[in-house]
């Protein structure tokens, strides 16, 4: 079992930056992959970025990649996510996202996820 609990968020202007973190409990952390998700008012919840266990391999949504940076601290039991040059269009609920396996780009792929954490960024 794995608890998550995101932090972090809040309101920027465009272009700004912010750094969310994702607080995982149990020892077995090091063992999952992780993963960010967001989701906007009345869309659907969509893959943001994912880190492989050992944190040696990332991945990362088009709409994101040279702006956003996914990195864990295993002795932290902590995965972060870097967000600089925001744009409105990122503004969502950001979702972490725990999978018992190879880091994967999808919502049904993730065993565990936290609250989510409101970023909105102001024009």
């Amino acid at each position: 079992q794995v608890q998550l609990v995101e932090s972090g968020g809040g309101l920027v202007q465009a272009g700004g930056s912010l750094r969310l973190s994702c607080a995982a409990s149990g020892r077995t952390f090091s063992s999952y992959a992780m993963g960010w998700f967001r989701q906007a008012p009345g869309k659907e919840r969509e893959f943001v970025a994912a880190i492989s266990w050992s944190g040696g391999s990332t991945y990362y949504a088009d709409s994101v990649k040279g702006r956003f940076t996914i990195s864990r601290d295993n002795a932290k039991n902590t995965v972060y996510l870097q967000m600089n040059s925001l744009k409105p269009e990122d503004t969502a609920v950001y979702y972490c996202a725990a999978e018992a396996g190879s880091y994967g780009l999808f919502v049904y792929e993730y065993d565990y996820w936290g609250q989510g954490t409101q970023v909105t960024v102001s024009s």
